[in-house]
């Protein structure tokens, strides 16, 4: 995995350590759903997104670092963990010599992913983040990752936690289109909305995971 962050990052001593680092924080012990997993799985789809001539202005490296930050801090608070996120990749990656310009784009990106729905039309670098990050809805293993996100809720009681998982599969649901790329959508758009409507008759009747 180090190797995927050197060939980004670089090989200098200060990246070694930032990505040991995120490594560590992608390994901590409270997670089920937002480990080394769901980054190598969310690294491999921007592969199968940028594979084509439609996404040729992409910023693949930009996404990329967005990525390994994106999750980066994960205590289960949303919004307030994409925004520290953020500003972890902020302080850490002028140490990698990362351009300013970029810095900041990987920032925004990261900020993104607290709201994938404030993702603006022509936003080919946010299209292909959020497609990534989202292409776990589309994917055979749906099941376990519902089981996953469960667990990394633990503490919160069935009732309330059917109740907020089925309002957002709701606003999922309800958008026109999943996915901003038109691979995404040719990948992933049909399996997914057909398990997410399947988890949502599961909550809805009180036997959801």
């Amino acid at each position: 995995m180090i190797d995927d962050w050197t060939a980004l990052a670089g090989d200098s001593p200060a990246a070694g350590a930032i990505g040991a680092e995120l490594i560590a924080r992608w390994s901590e012990p409270h997670r089920r759903y937002h480990t080394l997993s769901h980054l190598t799985a969310v690294l491999a789809a921007v592969g199968d997104l940028t594979a084509g001539p439609d996404d040729a202005g992409c910023d693949v490296v930009a996404v990329r670092l967005a990525l390994w930050f994106h999750d980066a801090v994960y205590d289960g608070r949303p919004g307030w963990d994409e925004e520290r996120s953020a500003e972890l990749a902020q302080a850490r990656l002028p140490r990698c010599g990362v351009p300013a310009a970029r810095i900041a784009e990987v920032a925004r990106l990261v900020r993104l992913t607290a709201a994938h729905d404030t993702l603006a039309d022509g936003d080919l670098n946010g299209a292909v983040l959020c497609d990534a990050d989202l292409a776990v809805l589309g994917s055979p293993g749906y099941d376990d990752y519902a089981a996953r996100i469960r667990e990394e809720y633990a503490h919160v009681p069935d009732e309330l936690f059917r109740k907020g998982r089925a309002e957002v599969l709701r606003r999922l649901l309800a958008v026109p289109s999943l996915y901003r790329t038109r691979r995404g959508r040719a990948l992933w758009e049909e399996r997914a909305r057909a398990n997410m409507t399947t988890e949502l008759n599961a909550l809805t009747r009180g036997t959801g995971a």
